[in-house]
């Protein structure tokens, strides 16, 4: 476990830093000759966090305080901290990093492309929050056939429902199709304020009673990320080993891997 005491000296010592170099024209306060110490006082940054003086006083001086989420978010608007020194903030005052939205919109990096297209034989392909299938290798593709659908269609979600080819390939459709939506879920929750996934399950309500019918059940999030999953290939149900692998947090982008499995 990390040390409390320890982290608390820590927040005072940053927060001081931070403190000081910011000048009062940055933080919108009129400029004055009368400082007999650099960045901005105690009272302007408690002042402008809509806090007490005393109680940001003891949040300096690393006594032991709590300290809500909202406060933290207006600290850091108010030291003008950036992304990287948030979470620092986050991860001194509350031990865990801040929960951040999940954006839908992002581009694969080249190297991620190259790492994709490294693992063939294995089908592997790339996913944002909304499932869209951002980039896939040949054998992905003659797995799933994603590059026969035009690159806005190109969405797992969307096939899953829509395409009676790719329900044939999941030899378990009727199973299988659920618990890929519970795992959907999951990536809903983090990007419910998208304009483009909202779109997308409005559209597959409409044209899928089935998705409409299990995204109202709202069943529970539980589905894994990895496991074994049954396709049919050239007619013939086969085991593959699947896993989805984070690579790009900030970015939301997951690979998936598809294996056959080795009997």
């Amino acid at each position: 476990m990390r040390n409390l005491a320890r982290n608390r000296g820590e927040l005072a010592a940053f927060l001081r830093a931070r403190r000081e170099r910011l000048s009062p024209a940055e933080a919108g306060l009129p400029a004055s000759t009368r400082r007999r110490t650099p960045g901005l006082r105690r009272e302007e940054v408690a002042a402008l966090a809509g806090v007490g003086l005393t109680w940001y006083t003891w949040l300096e001086q690393g006594r032991e305080i709590g300290v809500s989420s909202a406060f933290l978010d207006n600290l850091a608007r108010v030291l003008k901290l950036d992304a990287a020194e948030r979470r620092h903030l986050y991860l001194l005052a509350h031990e865990r990093p801040p929960a951040e939205s999940g954006k839908t919109w992002c581009v694969v990096p080249p190297p991620i492309l190259r790492l994709m297209h490294d693992l063939a034989p294995h089908a592997a392909f790339v996913l944002n929050l909304r499932w869209d299938v951002l980039a896939s290798n040949a054998a992905a593709n003659t797995l799933f056939g994603y590059d026969r659908h035009a690159p806005a269609r190109r969405n797992l979600l969307w096939l899953l429902y829509t395409d009676p080819a790719l329900r044939e390939t999941l030899v378990d459709w009727d199973a299988e199709a659920p618990r890929m939506l519970s795992s959907f879920r999951r990536d809903y929750a983090r990007a419910t304020q998208e304009a483009d996934i909202l779109a997308l399950l409005a559209e597959l309500e409409k044209v899928s009673p089935e998705f409409k019918q299990g995204w109202r059940q709202h069943d529970d999030v539980h589905a894994p990320c990895a496991g074994v999953r049954r396709l049919r290939v050239a007619g013939k149900a086969e085991p593959f080993e699947h896993s989805t692998l984070t690579i790009d947090a900030d970015r939301h982008l997951r690979l998936v891997v598809y294996a056959r499995q080795e009997a």
